[in-house]
């Protein structure tokens, strides 16, 4: 198959006007100028016209089981309130329910040109139920032993289960232990000790929350005293923040998608500045459920100059009001404006690939990579195609997954 373009957007290299990517099954064999690829008998070739022909962009962060929670919750007057009230929400509804939900996600990663979505399972009994997804995703199975109603190690055994009988090509598995305030050390420690012997990648929710800190740095606030409530031990809490709390005890390392990291004080700094770049975990931000939070503002250039993968997630529709990640990177892009925005989109494409050790296969178009494209529709000049691309606010109207041309239904 032959695709021409007015623009191709390769994210490993400069833009090329009038170009074109060449496809045999579902991988992309070369990349280039569109004369050197012209229209053959017996080929396949689609000339997609005026559009940027790029990456699909990837989700590294997401919950498609809250979908059907969109604008359910008000902003909270606290973390811990948010917490106990999506809890309750989640104990009215039935498998059924979030069958729809995570369909209805899907349906909105495919309408804002999401190839790839890492979504944490926070139902792992529905995945027998689940049909084969119609992009690619990673389910990161969430675990929790907060009040050790179960053992770690049977918690971790259930994980195990959760990957049997893959339900389709298109799925990938991780786990995640939920965050430091609901997961031990323990099934932290376990969890690295599974993924490595089955090569799948890790994530975790850390220093979402001022509450958190509070938490573990001073044994004291809502989320605190929610907890203490609740049964859970809280003899990890007031003497450290929560990502030197897991770093300092071995839970997490380079291999990690640290989700959030809205909290980090001087001496979270200095650890990470001490760190070798390649031994710094992914962080990834998402702006529109920060926002939500009202959290404090996020340090992406600080992280930034520290060589600090970054990428940018959606979160879950209970926070924020879309799947869209090129709405998410329109918000990071006025709370820091002076980031390029071929920056921007690499947040989206190759940060996450590089986070799934997916280098060179995701995130990007060149011989050899997956071939999983979206075509956005552009006006402009080459010189600010990625201005134009994260400005688009307009579904996307093409997609190929896999090799495979995507029929968008109708509403997408």
């Amino acid at each position: 198959m032959i695709l021409h373009a007015r623009i191709v957007v390769p994210m490993d290299g400069p833009p090329i006007m009038a170009g074109a990517v060449v496809i045999e099954g579902n991988k992309i064999t070369s990349v280039g100028n569109a004369s050197d690829f012209p229209k053959c008998e017996g080929i396949e070739f689609h000339d997609l016209g005026d559009v940027a022909l790029m990456p699909g962009l990837i989700n590294a962060h997401c919950h498609l089981d809250y979908t059907i929670l969109r604008r359910s919750i008000d902003p909270p007057k606290s973390f811990s309130a948010w917490v106990q009230r999506i809890n309750a929400i989640k104990r009215s509804l039935g498998p059924e329910d979030y069958l729809k939900s995570i369909a209805r996600g899907f349906d909105g990663c495919i309408k804002w040109g999401t190839t790839t979505v890492c979504t944490i399972e926070s139902f792992p009994e529905l995945m027998p139920h689940m049909p084969t997804p119609p992009i690619r995703t990673w389910w990161f199975y969430e675990m929790i032993d907060v009040r050790h109603r179960i053992t770690t190690d049977d918690v971790v055994a259930g994980a195990l289960s959760f990957f049997q009988n893959r339900p389709g090509s298109l799925s990938n598995f991780g786990l995640s232990p939920h965050a430091p305030f609901t997961a031990s050390i323990d099934l932290y420690r376990l969890s690295n000790d599974c993924a490595q012997a089955f090569a799948m990648p890790l994530t975790t929710h850390v220093a979402e929350s001022d509450e958190e800190m509070k938490m573990f740095g001073e044994a004291r606030g809502p989320l605190y005293n929610f907890l203490s409530g609740i049964g859970r031990p809280m003899g990890d809490c007031g003497s450290s923040s929560p990502f030197s709390h897991l770093w300092n005890a071995g839970a997490v390392n380079a291999q990690w998608i640290l989700a959030h990291m809205n909290e980090l004080t001087p001496d979270d700094f200095a650890l990470l500045h001490e760190l070798p770049r390649s031994a710094r975990p992914t962080i990834v931000h998402c702006p529109s459920s920060h926002r939500y939070f009202r959290h404090r503002p996020f340090q992406w250039q600080r992280l930034r100059e520290m060589g600090i993968n970054l990428c940018v997630g959606t979160d879950s529709l209970a926070s924020c009001d879309s799947l869209s990640l090129l709405d998410e990177l329109r918000i990071l892009q006025q709370n820091e404006p002076e980031l390029p925005s071929e920056e921007l989109l690499r947040s989206v494409t190759r940060g996450p690939a590089r986070a799934l050790r997916k280098e060179g296969v995701l995130g990007v178009l060149k011989e050899g990579a997956l071939a999983d494209l979206i075509a956005v529709p552009v006006a402009g000049r080459v010189e600010n195609i990625h201005d134009q691309i994260i400005q688009h606010t307009r579904s996307i109207p093409w997609m190929m997954i896999d090799g495979k041309i995507l029929e968008k239904a109708n509403g997408r």
